[in-house]
């Protein structure tokens, strides 16, 4: 997923861009000689962040960069920016669409620097400093884009040049930034009374402080408490590595002769499968499962209540009846109920195949010799087996064949070579900000510089949980900049001197967040607020989730699944196992997010009273009960992929994912028809790259989504391809399943 870096409205975006020619029709001349006339005295910046880095691309340089510099920066930046918004308020010539939008969106370059940097570090390795300036600078961020967001005097200029727009000529880019500016303003609160906008901006402050406070809370409860075991026998069924590391974790925690091991930010973990003791299972699940919720020192709840409470709050000033009708403004579904309905109809299945499953496997435990009914430690355990048997499948022998580094350059970039025709270069000269980070120059189909990758793949206390995507500098045609992004991973590191082997789902997420990648470097816009990635939440996993196809796509595979000690390509009916087991065990693979998404729903449905009554931890307990058990899920086998309580990406962020985690199962519906497509037409060619490349991946945020994926596949999407690659549905189950305009087909799901 692409980084959240401004902690501020959705309207934040837009202030921090870059710029464009005037379109209107009118006097060149006049034109030249009012911007001649008009003169405002902008201050000048001073430090690092004054201007943009002297090396290639702008990518930043981190060893000139030190804690000390943020806060000053931020103040003076803040101060800047300000002023330049002043500037187009004070304005004596008539609104147009070059000295207002255009001038918005230049407005603000160096706060935008800073903010591409510190957002990036407290993601990827943050400090107590910067935990500090960051709890300290969110709100002050907030305020100050509200004061600019939520400006009547800015507003009415906007409000001029939309309400001209009919008698203007503008290019598709033009007539986009124009309508997201003012529809963003409108969302941020341009249209309320006065005492309404101040509400706002009391609410978005208070937004900022308790997101930063959860996101915080969260990584702490995660990174600072992992779970201690006093015995290797504890740990039996891992490998020696593992040990080895539980032994180094729990000695650098202070607990020298024990074992530890560290969370990850799902709720199940991923060394469960192996441990064959099931208490120590138990210990280690439910560790992850209570972290936050108050069982140790670290309590969450509170704060959800509190966020819920304000973001309804917040909705009901717009007359919404919620935060989910409020945040889905901009949305490829647009409504809750398209999105609501989407998945309920994949319930029953889902349900059902959880039964089958947990029969399954608490037969497999019987078969063990166990007197027990499965349980979600055990759950991964005995899947796992019932998939070695049935698929004569072993996850650990399918590990040796996957070397991170041939991975990502002889697997990723391959597979970019082949369908995009770009190719890389690693260098050395670059300065990173951890030693575990490398970086690449990125070239083109005609070898000129597209641009600059980061690749960061180790789990580390100081980085928050999961995978994403962002960039140090956006593309934009105005300015001649080129993409510099970064790729954020959490694979566990090898112990030193060891070979970096990788599992399956470490290599599916490769691909995955280089897929973003790839949608940053084959930007192609002229502003930087529609650039790349600037998509709706619910559009821009699509692009990513595609590359995941070509991880196991023959060709591809053969050229880097590679035995790390014989050099034997991974063989075929390994392949072949992986991708049948693929569709065994989504009663938790797929009950788990479908939960998680669900669960998010339930949250951004409230009504302000429903979230007022939500007023102690224990009511945000009964409440998440509550939410999943009418799912009619069978959760007490299949907890959610995140509780509440550690559900970042929903709670880390004034809007981040909320009412949003459903974008992974809709993105994940375009995805698989879009795999369909790519099958039906070829697979692995260049016309199909540069046909994707022109359709989906350059357009950025400068289109509707709908239109995009009719121009790539010709057709509306279908439903289908998804619930087929789900194993919901046979092939034939299901026809007829488009979905067009954002509503769904009367498709059953059986």
């Amino acid at each position: 997923m692409k980084a959240q870096i401004l902690a501020t409205t959705a309207a934040a975006a837009l202030l921090g861009g870059c710029a464009t020619i005037n379109t209107e029709e009118g006097d060149p001349l006049a034109d030249l000689q009012e911007a001649q006339a008009y003169n405002p005295d902008i201050p000048a910046g001073t430090g690092y962040f004054a201007e943009r880095s002297d090396l290639p691309l702008y990518a930043p340089d981190f060893t000139k960069i030190s804690e000390d510099d943020y806060l000053p920066a931020y103040e003076q930046a803040m101060m800047i920016h300000k002023a330049e918004i002043e500037a187009i308020k004070n304005n004596p010539a008539a609104p147009n669409f070059e000295n207002t939008i255009v001038a918005i969106e230049k407005a603000g370059s160096m706060l935008g620097r800073i903010n591409t940097v510190f957002f990036a570090l407290t993601g990827s390795n943050t400090t107590d400093r910067l935990d500090e300036i960051n709890t300290e600078i969110s709100p002050k961020l907030t305020e100050h884009y509200d004061s600019i967001t939520l400006d009547p005097a800015l507003f009415a200029r906007v409000k001029a040049v939309y309400d001209n727009r009919a008698a203007m000529t503008m290019t598709v880019e033009d007539a986009k930034l124009l309508e997201t500016t003012y529809d963003a303003m409108v969302h941020a609160g341009a249209l309320l009374s006065d005492a309404e906008r101040e509400q706002v901006k009391a609410i978005n402050s208070q937004l900022s402080t308790l997101t930063t406070e959860f996101s915080q809370a969260a990584r702490a409860a995660m990174s600072d408490q992992p779970v201690i075991f006093d015995t290797r026998e504890e740990l039996a069924g891992l490998s020696d590595n593992d040990i080895k590391s539980a032994a180094d974790l729990a000695t650098e925690k202070g607990f020298d002769g024990k074992y530890a091991i560290a969370l990850q930010n799902t709720t199940q973990q991923p060394l469960l499968p192996s441990m064959e003791n099931r208490a120590a299972r138990e210990k280690l699940f439910m560790a992850s499962y209570h972290r936050a919720d108050g069982t140790t020192d670290v309590d969450t709840r509170m704060l959800i209540a509190k966020i819920a409470k304000l973001r309804a709050d917040k909705a009901a000033l717009f007359g919404e009846a919620d935060w989910a009708s409020y945040a889905m403004w901009d949305r490829m579904a647009e409504k809750p109920k398209t999105a609501l309905d989407f998945m309920e109809q994949m319930v029953p299945a889902l349900a059902a195949t959880q039964r089958r499953e947990a029969a399954l496997l608490t037969a497999a435990i019987a078969a063990d010799g166990g007197d027990y009914e499965v349980k979600p430690w055990d759950w991964y355990r005995y899947a796992n087996r019932i998939k070695a048997e049935q698929f004569d499948l072993d996850e650990d022998a399918v590990m040796e064949y996957f070397v991170l580094d041939k991975v990502l350059e002889d697997g990723v970039f391959y597979m970019a070579e082949k369908l995009y025709g770009l190719t890389f270069q690693k260098r050395t000269d670059l300065p990173v900000y951890h030693p575990d980070v490398t970086t690449y120059t990125v070239f083109d189909r005609d070898g000129s510089e597209l641009g600059i990758f980061y690749f960061d793949p180790f789990q580390r206390p100081s980085k928050r949980g999961g995978a994403w995507m962002s960039n140090f500098v956006e593309q934009s045609h105005l300015y001649g900049t080129k993409p510099v992004i970064y790729n954020v991973l959490n694979i566990p590191k090898a112990p030193a001197g060891e070979v970096q082997l990788v599992s399956f789902d470490w290599v599916n997420t490769t691909f995955h967040e280089f897929g973003h990648a790839l949608h940053g470097f084959f930007a192609d816009q002229r502003y930087e607020s529609l650039s790349g990635t600037a998509t709706a939440r619910d559009f821009v996993e699509y692009p990513s989730q595609v590359h995941e196809m070509w991880a196991t796509w023959p060709s591809v595979l053969s050229n880097y699944a590679k035995h790390y000690e014989t050099g034997e390509t991974i063989p075929d009916e390994m392949i072949e196992k992986i991708e049948a087991a693929a569709k065994f065990n989504q009663g938790y693979d797929f009950g788990e997010v479908v939960e998680a998404a669900l669960l998010d729903m339930k949250w951004s449905a409230l009504s302000p009273a429903e979230a007022a009554a939500i007023d102690t931890p224990e009511k945000v307990d009964a409440f998440e009960r509550r939410s999943l058990e009418e799912l009619g899920l069978e959760i007490d086998l299949v907890p959610p992929r995140y509780r509440s309580t550690y559900f970042s990406h929903i709670f880390s962020s004034p809007a981040g994912y909320s009412a949003g985690y459903y974008s992974y199962l809709w993105t994940e519906m375009l995805d698989r028809d879009s795999r369909k497509w790519f099958i039906e037409n070829g697979g692995l060619t260049r016309e199909n790259g540069d046909h994707y490349r022109a359709t989906v991946l350059s357009r950025g945020g400068t289109m509707d989504y709908f239109q995009m994926f009719q121009n790539f596949a010709g057709r509306a999407p279908d439903v289908t391809p998804m619930l087929e690659a789900r194993g919901l549905v046979a092939g034939d189950e299901a026809a007829d399943s488009e979905v067009s305009d954002g509503k769904l087909p009367d498709t059953a799901v059986n």
